[in-house]
């Protein structure tokens, strides 16, 4: 079976290095799915879901708040300033983070503050659906 090599860092770590026969992420102008093979491709990327599949069959999903992905035909590289695994997602810290956010927002009057702030609004919203989601497949295996 075909793989590529899938590399996943933020600006703290290295989250993930391995091989893939799918990976899937939220581009800047739609859903991306990759397989072994496919052409050169650098994107920008919005927060959501990263999801790597093994040749196994079993499923990794990192959490990005975007960055830049490049694609070469065997490998696939992700940078992002945050990405979380799956299983590390709060979904209660991403919450209260969004809450302090929406305050701090009601209470600028600048605009470029106001376009920092709601652009964290838009990652901790998407880190929050995102840690719901997986809170609630952890539940139900």
């Amino acid at each position: 079976m075909a793989t590529l090599h899938i590399e996943v860092v933020s600006a703290e770590a290295s989250i993930y290095s391995g091989e893939a026969t799918f990976v899937a992420l939220p581009g800047e102008s739609g859903d991306l799915g990759i397989l072994p093979g496919h052409t050169p491709l650098i994107s920008r990327i919005r927060p959501g879901t990263l999801k790597i599949k093994h040749g196994d069959g079993t499923e990794e999903n990192i959490f990005v708040a975007g960055g830049i992905l490049e694609v070469q035909p065997n490998s696939v590289t992700v940078l992002s300033d945050t990405a979380i695994r799956a299983a590390d997602l709060d979904e209660a810290k991403a919450v209260k983070a969004r809450e302090r956010a929406e305050e701090a927002l009601r209470n600028t009057k600048d605009k470029a503050d106001m376009a920092v702030v709601e652009a964290e609004l838009a990652m901790l919203a998407a880190q929050a659906a995102a840690a719901r989601k997986f809170s609630h497949k952890r539940a139900s295996h």
